[in-house]
C-alpha cells in the first residue's frame, strides 16, 4: 500500500471512530504511520480526503456487486444479488457513507461525485445493455438508466441503514420493494 492509500484508509478509520469534526490530521497520520508533512503532499485538508474515500467506497461497492452477482443466474436473480450487495455495503459502512455525504456536500468536492461514480455506472450500464440485448428488459430502456437504478437502490439502503439503523426486518421489505419497482420500471420479461 502506498502512502496515499495509507492516508485514505487511515482517514476512513479515523472518521469512522471520531467523526469528521473531531478527527484531526494528526489522528489520520498517526494511524497511517506517516509524518504530518507527508499528508499535505497528497491532501491540502482533511476534507480534501473525502473524494478519495468516496472512490474507495465505490470500489468496495463494485467489488461487492461483482462478487455477489453470479453470471449464470437469471437477470432477476442478478438484480436481486446487486440489490443485496449494495444494501450490505451500506449497512457495513454506514458511518463512512454518512461522513462522505456530509463531507462532500459541505465542500466544493461535491462536483467530483459524477467522476467518482463513473466506473459503477459503467458496470450497471453494461449489465442493463446485456439484458436489453437478450430481450429480458424492455427495448425502449436507455442504458443511461444506470444512474437511476443505482440511485434508487442506494437511496433505499440509506433510508434503512443511515436513518433507521438496525432495522433488518425493514431492510428485507425494502429490498423486495426495490426489486419489484425495478422489475416494473425495466419492463422485465419473466
Amino acid at each position: 500500500m502506498n502512502k496515499k492509500e495509507k492516508i485514505i484508509h487511515a482517514a476512513i478509520e479515523a472518521f469512522r471512530d471520531k467523526g469528521i469534526e473531531k478527527t484531526k490530521i494528526s489522528d489520520i497520520v498517526t494511524l497511517a504511520g506517516i509524518a504530518q508533512g507527508t499528508f499535505y503532499l497528497y491532501f491540502p485538508s482533511k476534507l480534501a480526503v473525502m473524494p478519495a474515500i468516496a472512490e474507495v467506497m465505490v470500489e468496495k461497492t463494485i467489488a461487492a456487486v461483482k462478487n455477489h452477482v453470479q453470471a449464470e443466474e437469471s437477470f432477476i436473480t442478478k438484480l436481486e444479488q446487486m440489490i443485496d450487495a449494495i444494501f450490505m455495503v451500506t449497512r457495513d459502512y454506514r458511518e463512512v457513507l454518512a461522513l462522505i455525504y456530509a463531507g462532500l456536500a459541505s465542500t466544493e468536492y461535491i462536483k467530483e461525485w459524477e467522476t467518482i461514480y463513473e466506473p459503477f455506472c459503467s458496470w450497471v450500464s453494461t449489465f442493463l445493455k446485456q439484458a436489453k440485448t437478450s430481450g429480458v428488459i424492455r427495448d425502449s430502456i436507455d442504458v443511461g438508466t444506470a444512474k437511476l437504478v443505482i440511485g434508487l437502490i442506494e437511496s433505499s439502503a440509506e433510508q434503512i441503514y443511515l436513518y433507521d439503523f438496525k432495522q433488518e426486518d425493514k431492510a428485507l421489505i425494502q429490498k423486495a420493494e426495490v426489486l419489484e419497482f425495478l422489475k416494473h420500471a425495466l419492463g422485465v420479461q419473466e
